[in-house]
């Protein structure tokens, strides 16, 4: 194989974004993708006329992602929703305002509800100590209702279901730009218009990108000295970025070959989401948009409400059960979904064209958790010179796709970093 100064392992978002930084950087550049496409869980596919994501997904204007992709200038054309959501308790749908303006919250809770929104204006994330959700939210909001309503919004954003393991800081860091008007972007044609504007992006650049090629070992002595594949070749390769989850890059090393790695997939929860997708030819209550479950791990989207999901004009919705950190039945929470969907648009399923239903998604790989021992893993692994992480689990306090491409980013700017002491030092590595 030709020489590289970097080879990537993972064709996702977070190994997209190192490869282009890299890149431009003047850096020769491979990454490799086991399966047959790039993009991971940012791929879209057409089902009769239809565009399915893998879930639901959205950009936050002035996160890392969108910030980044402005950088490469990579087009995000969509639509943005209104504010007026719905939620969802006790088996009824009621529009926000409504249900705000009722005796479902006492007058209590609406003083609490409004000091939680003045609360995210002005959030300092940094001033917030290192507790759990649970504990912050509960010491600063007694109301019930109040804290149902905080909680729905908090696992619509993260899409976690881990109140006493995820950091308050950074969750409601992440809810507070959501906030804002017209801050979320749904995809015009889905996300695949972004992978393929990145894959265009890295040609350009001048990354080298193999697809259906599975890495099974890095080789390593304190550095990075090679790479092995599932077809018997080989690759020598000083610099690695694996941009994949922590468990794939710990089995890569050797489980016994670093303890760094080996801690962050010990200590990694992952997020797990069942999610139902359909493309339906009506909607029996086209009001209701978007609808929060207060009472049940709920959220339903109807995205192509905002910006064109289909040819011909049909409309695209989802409805995802965050799961949390644990495995739960797929069949259970497929009749759980439909069940709710019949509250939120009666009727449906004379209606559907198409459907796609993925059950235990793995939303991220791990997220901002109190038992971390390690705030901030990577990107630079420390026993092993020359090897880096990236990948939404990677996160120094970003969410989801804007982790991905945000630990990316770190990742390749650490590369250059010890390149470019390597180069003045006039050794040939940097042993940690």
């Amino acid at each position: 194989m030709k020489q590289f100064d970097v080879a990537i392992v993972g064709g996702g978002i977070a190994g997209l974004v190192a490869a282009i930084d890299l890149a431009q950087a003047g850096k020769s550049v491979i990454l490799f993708e086991k399966s047959s496409q790039l993009g991971g869980r940012a791929i879209s596919v057409k089902k009769n006329g239809a565009i399915f994501d893998i879930g639901s997904h959205a950009i936050i204007k002035g996160g890392a992602l969108h910030e980044i992709f402005q950088d490469f200038g990579i087009r995000m054309e969509g639509g943005s929703p209104g504010t007026n959501v719905s939620f969802l308790w006790d088996n009824k749908v009621t529009h926000m305002y409504n249900f705000l303006l009722s005796r479902k919250l006492s007058w209590s809770g609406k003083m609490q509800f409004m000091k939680f929104f003045k609360t995210l204006t002005k959030f300092d994330a940094d001033s917030v100590p290192a507790i759990s959700l649970r504990s912050y939210i509960e010491q600063e909001f007694s109301d019930p209702m109040t804290r149902h309503i905080i909680y729905a919004m908090l696992r619509t954003n993260s899409y976690a279901q881990a109140i006493d393991h995820q950091l308050a800081g950074p969750a409601l860091r992440s809810i507070a730009r959501t906030t804002k008007k017209n801050s979320i972007v749904y995809i015009q044609d889905g996300w695949q218009t972004l992978v393929d504007q990145l894959y265009e992006k890295a040609v350009r650049s001048g990354v080298s990108m193999i697809t259906g090629k599975n890495v099974t070992a890095i080789e390593h002595d304190r550095a990075v000295r090679k790479i092995k594949f599932a077809d018997g070749q080989e690759m020598d390769v000083t610099h690695v970025i694996s941009a994949i989850p922590p468990a794939v890059t710990s089995r890569l090393l050797g489980d016994a070959g670093c303890k760094s790695v080996l801690r962050w997939k010990e200590q990694a929860r992952v997020i797990e989401a069942a999610s139902l997708t359909l493309s339906l030819k009506r909607l029996s209550a086209p009001d209701h948009f978007a609808v929060l479950g207060l009472d049940q791990p709920v959220y339903f989207i109807n995205q192509s409400k905002f910006t064109r999901l289909s040819e011909d004009g049909t409309s695209v919705v989802n409805i995802t059960k965050q799961n949390g950190t644990g495995g739960t039945d797929a069949k259970a929470d497929e009749r759980f979904l439909e069940r709710t969907l019949d509250l939120i648009q009666p009727g449906w399923q004379k209606e559907v064209v198409a459907r796609q239903y993925l059950p235990n998604i793995a939303v991220a790989y791990d997220f901002m958790n109190l038992g971390r021992e390690d705030r901030f893993p990577g990107p630079a692994v420390p026993e092993i010179a020359g090897l880096y992480v990236a990948g939404e689990w990677a996160t120094h306090g970003e969410n989801l796709a804007d982790a991905a491409a945000a630990s990316g980013r770190r990742a390749a700017r650490r590369v250059l970093k010890d390149m470019e002491a390597v180069r003045k030092s006039g050794r040939e590595t940097i042993v940690v």
